[in-house]
């Protein structure tokens, strides 16, 4: 007897995943819950456990391929102990393989021709190419009568939108504000969106033979997207200042044995600066909030998000309530998130719900930067290198540690006063870390 392997619930508005990689090929003894398979989707990373023991019979969908949430991965035969099962052992997964490879098939099948058709995923060049058959494959997918969600719409009755003309990446193709918001970024006119599209001029010969050609995996190009949908939206600005970090390294270096000890996690800058950037988005809430449609919602909370780079790709994993939190607690979620980051196990909930975003270019050796907002956020806080330079104080010239801070922000929402006034605070904060403590 055979046992399907499923692709797994991915999370919420999540349908479908690509193969990353298979641990295990055909043939090949397996055990229950042996992680066999790797899943990309345009969030996380998801591992695929063996949903019971026995011999790999087969792979119905190879990596780099698109499948569906429930879609049949390929199948587990019964496969014994050799000595005990003799002839007939070795026979049962052969013969099992047959209807498992045409059930497998089938649903394969049934997958490519319902979601691969919404979102093109392996075909995604095509699809930008010739975006007029993309249009038709989303008016088909959006027949199911799954309405859409009030936020989608309202922004689709602003913009003389039919549901036909959006391509869903809710639950049973339901339009989601953010396939709108994409929707309306591919269709406005620009040279800048136009020109992926442009059919890539062909390499000189010489330098045909020394290039390689590597498909973008699902978290690239989300990545990609996210980023060009959030400049084609935001009115986005940046606004510079900077901190001498004397008083931070010099409380750090005091207390950090210390704290280690106490705490069982070690004092890094973030916890100061996610403490500094919470203060100051309770002054200034309007960074701190997000525009849907003709509406600022204002979030009486501070999700942040810790931008940590991979070798997959940038991700944003959330530390939730960090208002709430004392320094101890922000660096010891941020070490748990970071850690999940680079093993690949983020989940869907560590990466979903922030408010605000903070970039360390610094670890890079990066001295000033403009970051890119983490959309809908209206504002992102971009950290840098620490380095010495010489600064006039008290009307004499010193040597201070000096980092560069960048905010930038949706002047949409957010008025330059508000921008500059918020990273003074940041600022303040940082020179005077007293405050963090009294709360000032």
């Amino acid at each position: 007897m055979s046992t399907e392997i499923k692709v797994p619930t991915l999370g919420e508005s999540v349908t479908e995943a690509t193969v990353g990689q298979w641990f295990k090929k055909p043939g090949d003894r397996v055990e229950q819950d042996e992680t066999i398979a790797e899943l990309e989707t345009d969030k996380v990373t998801v591992e695929v456990p063996a949903p019971a023991a026995g011999v790999l019979e087969d792979i119905s969908v190879k990596e780099g391929e698109t499948v569906a949430v429930g879609g049949v991965l390929g199948s587990i035969g019964a496969g014994g102990d050799k000595a005990a099962g003799g002839d007939t052992a070795a026979r049962k997964p052969t013969e099992a393989a047959k209807p498992a490879e045409a059930k497998a098939s089938a649903a394969a099948s049934a997958a490519s021709a319902g979601k691969t058709a919404d979102y093109g995923s392996s075909e995604q060049g095509a699809a930008e190419q010739t975006p007029e058959p993309a249009k038709a494959d989303g008016a088909k997918a959006n027949g199911s009568g799954m309405p859409a969600a009030p936020s989608a719409q309202k922004l689709m009755s602003e913009k003389g939108l039919g549901e036909g003309e959006v391509e869903g990446s809710g639950k049973r193709g339901q339009v989601l504000k953010g396939d709108v918001l994409a929707a309306l970024s591919k269709g406005a006119p620009s040279s800048v969106q136009e020109a992926p599209r442009a059919a890539r001029a062909p390499s000189a010969p010489d330098d045909a033979s020394r290039e390689e050609r590597v498909k973008m995996t699902r978290l690239r190009q989300t990545i990609a997207k996210r980023l060009k949908d959030a400049q084609a939206q935001a009115a986005m600005l940046t606004t510079f200042n900077e901190v001498d970090m004397t008083a931070v390294m010099q409380l750090r270096a005091k207390y950090k044995d210390l704290f280690e000890k106490k705490h069982k996690v070690k004092l890094g800058f973030m916890g100061f600066f996610t403490k500094a950037v919470c203060h100051a988005l309770k002054e200034i809430p309007a960074v701190n909030a997000e525009i849907d449609g003709t509406d600022i919602v204002y979030k009486n909370f501070a999700h942040i998000g810790v931008a940590v780079g991979t070798d997959k790709g940038l991700v944003v994993p959330v530390v939730r309530d960090a208002d709430q939190m004392g320094i101890a607690e922000i660096e010891k979620e941020i070490g748990r998130l970071g850690l999940a980051a680079r093993d690949g196990k983020l989940g869907m909930a560590d990466m979903q719900g922030g408010t605000f975003t903070i970039s360390n270019g610094g670890v890079y050796g990066s001295l000033m930067s403009t970051p890119i907002l983490n959309a809908p956020q209206s504002g992102i806080l971009g950290m840098h290198k620490i380095q010495e330079r010489p600064v006039a104080i008290g009307g004499k010239v010193e040597i201070r540690p000096m980092m560069y801070l960048a905010l930038s922000y949706d002047h949409r929402i957010v008025d330059g006063k508000e921008a500059v006034t918020f990273l003074v605070r940041v600022k303040d904060s940082l020179e005077d870390p007293e405050r963090l403590v009294l709360d000032l």
